[in-house]
C-alpha cells in the first residue's frame, strides 16, 4: 500500500517538536497519534515505531510519531511522562492541521506512554480511543511483588541457573538479599513521597471517567505486563474497567516488553490495525 511520510515541526510552550506524519494513499478518517515513552525517540527501540506507523499505513490508517520536549530532535528540557500532557495536545493538533481527512483520533502508547495517554483523555474530551501496550503501573510494592511471583519462581526451573550453583557460579548471598529486600518491600510498602494518591488509583480514576473504547496488548515475557496484572488483581475498579464491554484484550505469549520479535511487531501491527479500522466503521457508518 503506497504512503508517504512527511518530516513536520510543531510549536509546544516556545519549544520546536519534531514529528514525521505517515499518510497512506487512502487515508481513513481514524488516525493513531503514536506516544513515545521515554527515554527514546520517535523511532522506537528496533524502529519499532517506525515500523508500527508503516504497518498501520499497509491498512490505510495514516499516524503521526513524534519526539516531546527534550527528546530526539526536539528542543526544551527532559520531562517524565506526567508531564508530556502539552506535548501530546500540540502533537494532536499537528495531526489535525497537516492531515485534514483524519476526523478522529486515536492515542497509541507502550509502557509509560500508555500511562501518559491515559492521563491525556481528562484534558482532551475529542480522544476516539486508547491502545495500550503493557501500561505502566509501577509502584515499589507491585515491582517486588511481580519480581518474587514471576521472576524468582520461574529461575527455580531455569537449568542455566542449576549449572551456575552446580559449578560454583552462583552469588547466593546476594541473590538472597534481593530477594529478602523484595520480600519486606511487598509487605511493607514505603510510605508517600507526596500528597498524591499512587500512580495505579490515579490511572485508574483517568480510565473511570474516560470510559471510552480501549485496546489492551499484554506481553507475555515481560515484568511490567505482570506488574499490570497483579494492579488489576488486587482492585475492583480495575477489575471493573477490565471487564467492560468497551475493553478489548489481546495477550502475546511469546513478546517481550517491546515486541522485539519480527512475529510479535506484526502482531501489535494487526492488532491495532484491526481495532481501529473495526472502530472506524461503528463510528462513521
Amino acid at each position: 500500500m503506497p504512503y508517504t511520510e512527511t518530516p513536520l515541526t510543531f510549536e509546544c510552550r516556545g519549544d520546536a517538536l519534531v514529528g514525521i506524519l505517515t499518510q497512506p494513499e487512502n487515508p481513513a478518517t481514524l488516525g493513531v497519534l503514536i506516544i513515545v515513552g521515554g527515554p527514546q525517540c520517535r523511532t522506537g527501540s528496533h524502529r519499532q515505531f517506525t515500523l508500527l506507523a508503516r504497518g498501520l499505513a499497509r491498512h490505510n490508517i495514516p499516524s503521526l510519531r513524534f519526539d516531546y520536549r527534550g527528546m530526539g530532535d526536539s528542543t526544551g528540557d527532559l520531562r517524565n511522562f506526567e508531564e508530556i500532557q502539552e506535548d501530546v495536545s500540540a502533537a494532536f493538533q499537528a495531526f489535525r492541521t497537516h492531515s485534514p481527512a483524519t476526523r478522529r483520533i486515536v492515542l497509541w502508547g507502550l509502557c509509560d506512554a500508555a500511562s501518559a495517554a491515559i492521563f491525556h483523555t481528562r484534558l482532551n474530551p475529542e480522544v476516539a480511543g486508547l491502545i495500550l501496550c503493557n501500561p505502566w503501573t509501577r509502584t515499589e510494592q507491585s515491582l517486588a511483588k511481580a519480581q518474587i511471583k514471576h521472576y524468582y519462581r520461574s529461575r527455580l526451573t531455569d537449568r542455566q541457573l542449576w549449572k551456575k550453583i552446580l559449578s560454583g557460579q552462583f552469588r547466593l548471598t546476594q541473590s538472597l538479599r534481593e530477594l529478602c529486600t523484595a520480600a519486606l518491600k511487598m509487605a511493607r510498602p514505603s510510605p508517600p513521597r507526596d500528597t498524591l494518591p499512587p500512580l495505579p488509583e490515579r490511572m485508574q480514576r483517568a480510565l473511570t471517567d474516560y470510559a471510552g473504547p480501549t485496546l489492551l496488548i499484554l506481553s507475555g515475557q515481560d515484568l511490567t505486563a505482570r506488574e499490570f496484572e497483579e494492579t488489576v488483581k488486587a482492585s475492583d475498579p480495575w477489575k471493573t474497567w477490565l471487564s467492560s464491554p468497551a475493553v478489548t484484550r489481546h495477550d502475546l505469549p511469546e513478546a517481550d516488553h517491546t515486541f522485539s520479535r519480527r512475529q510479535s511487531n506484526e502482531q501489535v501491527i494487526q492488532h491495532s490495525a484491526g481495532w481501529v479500522n473495526s472502530l472506524s466503521q461503528k463510528e462513521f457508518s
